[in-house]
């Protein structure tokens, strides 16, 4: 395991606009060399810890050092060692996407000449060249993000920072964002990434931190979140709302039943090297219940965000527990 030091480390951060606390004592660590991922919904504080950590926002209290930098007290060395991509493309409407590559090297430090080199890798890299001599006006949502993606890697960061990165994509452009954070990482670059989507987060963080209403409320692998809210189940769908009836008589006297009416189903808790399919499917035969379906089910990432962010685990349906 690397000692290198983290790269980004919060204590107690807090961020409060007026009476509204945005951030509240936010204690995170993203080490060096991994993907982070802070996931969670809209509103829940990413965008603000975020600009915090670009120094883009000063915190109210608490502190936060990036790249070995107060974000506060050295926010110029900050600047210098991460790079942001916002959730919305910072680029200009009226120069092609290859001219804002180049814009962006000139901005940087490089020539003339190793500017048009830089843009051309990057070009390639991130699959741009079907539409590099077209105006950023003219560009769908996806093409700017990838754009907007490749200008933040002119030059090589410590730390690169990706605020909701896929947000609005087409399934192509989301694949490509996805194989420049694995390409970023595999070269040693280390990956902030805020989103939404928990597909993302499972597809590419080594660690997530829930956070919800300003607060982390767990953190971890993505295998180690499932693992908080229990062991796998086993669900019987049931044909007809008749049949979901009879075999809840079927099968309450011999197992621990969670109901969802609404939608015909009974789930079994089926902890490893204790219930199996089997077992459940020969109740359903002998209870003599048309099903839908029967299925294994593991917890998701899914599961885990909504039962420990406090969140209801179904939207539409109340359960019942039968014990």
């Amino acid at each position: 395991m690397s000692t290198a030091p983290p790269v980004v480390v919060t204590e107690r951060l807090t961020k409060k606009f007026g009476s509204f606390t945005a951030v509240n004592s936010f204690d995170f660590t993203v080490p060096r060399g991994t993907v982070v991922a802070l996931l969670g919904p809209n509103g829940a504080g990413k965008t603000t810890v975020v600009r915090m950590l670009a120094t883009l926002s000063q915190p109210t209290s608490g502190t936060a050092v990036v790249c070995g930098h107060d974000v506060v007290h050295e926010a110029d060395e900050v600047r210098s060692a991460i790079s942001l991509t916002g959730q919305f493309a910072a680029l200009e409407a009226n120069l092609t996407a290859r001219e804002n590559l180049v814009l962006m090297a000139r901005l940087r430090g490089y020539g003339r000449a190793a500017s048009a080199r830089v843009a051309d890798n990057l070009v390639e890299r991130y699959d741009i060249a079907e539409f590099r001599d077209r105006l950023i006006k003219k560009l769908s949502g996806g093409e700017r993000r990838r754009v907007d993606l490749a200008a933040s890697l002119v030059t090589r960061p410590e730390l690169v920072v990706l605020d909701e990165p896929t947000t609005g994509l087409d399934p192509r452009s989301r694949q490509v964002v996805w194989a420049a954070v694995r390409e970023l990482v595999a070269e040693g670059v280390t990956v902030l990434l805020t989103t939404q989507y928990l597909e993302e987060a499972n597809e590419l963080a080594d660690q997530i931190v829930f956070i919800d209403h300003g607060r982390g409320v767990a953190a971890g692998t993505p295998a180690e979140l499932r693992a908080q809210i229990g062991e796998q189940r086993v669900d019987v769908i049931v044909s007809t709302q008749a049949g979901f009836d009879d075999l809840v008589a079927a099968l309450g006297p011999a197992y621990n039943l969670t109901l969802a009416r609404e939608r015909r189903t009974v789930s079994i808790p089926a902890p490893r090297g204790t219930i199996d399919l089997a077992s459940v499917s020969n109740g359903v035969v002998s209870a003599g219940v048309a099903v839908d379906e029967i299925a294994l089910r593991r917890p998701t990432l899914d599961d885990a965000f909504l039962a420990l962010t406090g969140a209801p685990a179904h939207d539409e349906d109340q359960q019942e527990v039968l014990a």
